[in-house]
């Protein structure tokens, strides 16, 4: 009887997909991705910090029942790689320690708050809840075994992040630990090229400023 419970524990299936999309709507979708791939530049450097999106989370071994997929999560103490899913007994038995969720027009309050539960029960230190059409951030702070609301979030850094947060008239802001705001693909982009028109400017009037010396019999040269 021991031996074919131990072969049926071996054989569990932990899906790497729960068949739900990873978001409903574009809103939802670029502020996910705009928290990952910011997160992902932060912790760049540090290889024993793993960020995920949309990763299915498999807290206890031979439960393939008891899962879900935060929006972003992240473990301190795991390193960076490729997994299928965040299988919590091959990770040190390390839970990842924040979480972000992204509400849609999809989701459930009691989805929601099943959420919540999971968390609180299986380790989450801080957990972040953003409604975009509402603007309205909540936030969750792990003391002892409970995850006890923050009341005032405009100003919010968080603990392990260094992040800072901010509610505009419309929109929330995240700030990285040196001030410099989360950007987007584009707007990284549109820096970048921003920044080689500058360069290109520069070295334009640098090339026209040693005409013009030279024009005077100015040798750059013996300068």
């Amino acid at each position: 009887m021991v031996a074919s419970e131990s072969v049926t524990q071996k054989d569990i299936i932990y899906p790497d997909s729960d068949g739900q999309p990873m978001a409903d709507n574009t809103k939802e979708f670029e502020l996910i991705v705009l928290i990952k791939k910011n997160l992902d530049l932060l912790l760049a450097n540090d290889a024993n910090v793993f960020v995920a999106g949309d990763l299915l989370w498999y807290p206890v071994e031979g439960n393939n029942k008891l899962r879900v997929a935060p929006d972003v999560m992240v473990a301190f103490g795991r390193p960076k790689g490729e997994r299928g899913s965040y299988q919590q007994w091959q990770e040190d038995n390390i839970a990842p320690q924040v979480v972000f969720e992204i509400l849609s027009p999809g989701n459930t309050t009691k989805e929601m708050n099943n959420k919540h539960r999971f968390y609180q029960r299986y380790g989450v230190g801080e957990y972040y809840l953003y409604d975009p059409d509402s603007n309205k951030l909540l936030l969750w702070l792990r003391s002892k075994d409970e995850l006890e609301a923050i009341e005032q979030v405009a100003g919010w850094v968080s603990p392990r992040l260094g992040i800072r947060f901010e509610l505009s008239a419309s929109e929330l802001k995240i700030y990285r630990p040196d001030g410099q705001p989360f950007l987007s693909y584009l707007e990284v982009e549109q820096q970048r090229q921003q920044a080689q028109q500058r360069a290109e400017q520069a070295e334009t009037q640098l090339q026209a400023l040693r005409a013009l010396l030279q024009e005077r019999g100015i040798d750059l040269e013996n300068l």
